[in-house]
């Protein structure tokens, strides 16, 4: 397989919104009620990411193979409170389902990771729902580790999901 990660461009945005959707209501099956992941609305998505990508933030890449978008990744500088400026954030990372376990995940971490280090970030944190053992496992194979006291609960689709914030240096 060949994966070729670039910066996104905003003819980009549809395909993220559409991926983003797809992932999201794979990964959140079980979690998040039916209900609300069928109401996930790509336009929305679209207009974000849309944002998103004309004014950098976050800066997002997305991994290509055959012409067509498989993954994106979002990382800026944390949005945490009180954290250093040297902290960065990985705001989003998703691969489309029919790519998992293929090496998109990791080659968008290593894009992320580079233009982090440009940013002169030293170390990086992304947000994970504890029930997501898919993205935990992925985040602590890229050398992640868990900070238990940082959990908190997020209300998404009026579900609590319970978030655990993970960190590693980017040195």
């Amino acid at each position: 397989m060949s994966i070729q990660v670039r910066p996104a461009t905003l003819r980009d945005a549809k395909a993220i919104a559409q991926l983003h959707t797809l992932s999201a209501q794979t990964v959140y099956k079980g979690l998040i009620p039916d209900e609300h992941l069928k109401t996930m609305s790509v336009e929305r998505r679209q207009a974000y990411w849309r944002e998103a990508i004309e004014y950098c933030e976050p800066q997002v890449q997305v991994a290509v193979e055959d012409d067509k978008i498989v993954g994106f990744v979002g990382y800026d500088r944390s949005r945490d409170e009180k954290s250093r400026p040297t902290t960065g954030e990985i705001w989003a990372i998703y691969a489309a389902p029919s790519h998992w376990n293929q090496g998109v995940g990791l080659a968008l971490w290593d894009a992320a990771r580079e233009g982090l280090q440009e940013e002169g970030c030293t170390n990086v944190t992304a947000w994970v729902p504890l029930r997501n053992e898919r993205a935990i496992r992925f985040h602590e194979l890229a050398g992640f580790k868990r900070e238990m006291s940082t959990a908190k609960t997020a209300v998404v689709g009026g579900v609590k999901i319970e978030e655990v914030r993970l960190k590693r240096s980017l040195n």
